[in-house]
C-alpha cells in the first residue's frame, strides 16, 4: 500500500512492463524481449532501468503463461519485482498487471507502463517524466517531435494531405497515469471494443488529454533485427553493457 507520508506524497511511482508479446516481425526463434544484448537479455536491460531507480517503488513484470521466469536472466530486485501472467493482447496484459497492483497500491499512485523491448530509455528522460508529471491532473507520455514530413494517406494509398510537422509527435514509453484512472479506463475501453494501442489511447478515449513530455530518440523500440545493433550502440554510449548505469 502506498505511503501518504513518504517524501513523494501522492507521487508514489510503480513500473509495469508487459512482456508477454510474441514479436513476430523479428523473425527470430524467441520473442524480442528475450534476445541478448551483450551479457544480458533485452528484458533484463529494460527491468534494470526501473529497479535501479530510487524513486520507483516496485516493478510489475507481465509474462506469457508459458514462460518459465526462473529460466530468465532477471536482475536481482530485493523484493521489488513482481511477476504476473499475461493475456492475449497487450491491453489484456496491462490490465492483469493493473489488477495485481490494485491490491498493493493506492488509486492515486502513478503507474509507468513501459515496453519490454525499449532497453535504452535514458535515465534523464525518466527523471524528467517523474518531475514534470507528478502533479499533473491527467498524466502523460514520453514522446519525440517528428523530424520527418508526415503524409496522410487515403484508402487508395495516395497522399490526401500533409500534416503540420510542428504538431506531430511520436509516442514512446513510459506512459504514466494514476493507477485508479488507468485501470478503470483501460477496462472500459476494452469492454467497449475500442482498440487500445497504448495506454494514452485509452485515456484519450475517456475524454482526457495526456501531456507530452519530450524524450530522446535514443529510446528505440526493438522491432526488427537491425534494431539490435542500434540498441547495442546506445547501451554502450550509456555505459550499460556492463550491467548498470555509470554516473
Amino acid at each position: 500500500m502506498s505511503d501518504a507520508d513518504s517524501p513523494e506524497g501522492s507521487g508514489v511511482f510503480w513500473a509495469l512492463i508487459p512482456a508477454a508479446g510474441i514479436g513476430r516481425r523479428m523473425g527470430t526463434d524467441r520473442p524480442k524481449q528475450f534476445l541478448t544484448l551483450g551479457p544480458r537479455s533485452v528484458l533484463a536491460h529494460t527491468l534494470s532501468i526501473f529497479l535501479e531507480h530510487p524513486r520507483i517503488r516496485g516493478v510489475i513484470l507481465v509474462l506469457g503463461p508459458d514462460v518459465d521466469p526462473d529460466a530468465l536472466d532477471l536482475p536481482l530486485a530485493g523484493g521489488r519485482l513482481f511477476r504476473v501472467a499475461g493475456g492475449d493482447e497487450r491491453a489484456d496484459s496491462v490490465q492483469n498487471g493493473l489488477d495485481f497492483l490494485e491490491e498493493r497500491a493506492g488509486p492515486e499512485d502513478w503507474v509507468l507502463v513501459h515496453d519490454a523491448a525499449r532497453p535504452c530509455l535514458p535515465p534523464d528522460d525518466l527523471d524528467r517524466m517523474l518531475d514534470e508529471l507528478r502533479d499533473d491532473p491527467v498524466g502523460g507520455v514520453l514522446a519525440a517531435p517528428s523530424t520527418d514530413t508526415i503524409k496522410w494517406a487515403d484508402a487508395d494509398g495516395r497522399v490526401e494531405s500533409t500534416l503540420d510537422r510542428e504538431r506531430v509527435w511520436r509516442a514512446l514509453t513510459p506512459q504514466m497515469f494514476r493507477l485508479g484512472t488507468l485501470r478503470d479506463v483501460n477496462a472500459r475501453a476494452r469492454a467497449a471494443g475500442h482498440p487500445v494501442t497504448d495506454e494514452a489511447s485509452a485515456i484519450e478515449w475517456a475524454g482526457l488529454r495526456p501531456r507530452l513530455v519530450e524524450g530522446s530518440l535514443m529510446n528505440i523500440k526493438i522491432t526488427r533485427a537491425e534494431d539490435l545493433e542500434l540498441a547495442r550502440l546506445y547501451l554502450l554510449e550509456q555505459g550499460r553493457l556492463d550491467g548498470g548505469y555509470r554516473g
